[in-house]
């Protein structure tokens, strides 16, 4: 019985591993969306994988895992960022951003200057609202960002509709 238990504790690393490999994009840009230098950004990263290897096995497989990994990693991030008040908010430079918005192959000052405006919006918001506007970015449905943040998808509407036209009127 000994054997069989350590079997799948294996196994289930192993899974755990594989589908971590895979879906680390979303891990990364929490990470990056949450935290303003490389230093808190690694530590974020880890405090999400720990907390995703501790959350495993109450995955259910017959449900999407890059929700539920958002729905872990966010929630960690908006941890962090409540339990450090004392960090500073500052923007983090548009090269070390993930939203690929603009080509930097060619250079184009106007849509630089938008991107970093944007950026700054970002990082001013509520670690709720900057969830929110991270999925809207990836160009999740309202279902999914829903399901990620545990808000029904008439509120996504109604927060996206609303921050949409913060971004016009501020940007």
């Amino acid at each position: 019985m000994e054997s069989r238990t350590a079997t799948m504790a294996i196994d289930a690393r192993q899974q755990f591993q594989v589908l971590l490999e895979r879906h680390r994009g979303i891990v990364a840009k929490v990470a990056h969306t949450y935290a303003w230098n490389a230093a808190d950004r690694a530590d974020l990263a880890q405090e999400i994988a720990v907390q995703l290897w501790r959350a495993f096995a109450k995955y259910d497989p017959a449900r999407k895992f890059s929700t539920w990994m958002y729905r872990i990693a966010l929630n960690v991030a908006i941890s962090h960022v409540r339990s450090d008040r004392r960090r500073q908010l500052q923007t983090v430079p548009l090269d070390e951003t993930l939203h690929d918005v603009a080509d930097h192959s060619v250079a184009n000052p106007v849509a630089d200057q938008q991107v970093r405006a944007l950026n700054r919006f970002i990082h001013a918001q509520s670690p709720l609202d900057r969830a929110l506007l991270l999925l809207y970015l990836e160009e999740r449905s309202y279902r999914d960002i829903a399901e990620i943040l545990g808000i029904s998808e008439t509120n996504v509407a109604t927060k996206t509709s609303r921050l949409k036209q913060r971004i016009r009127n501020e940007i």
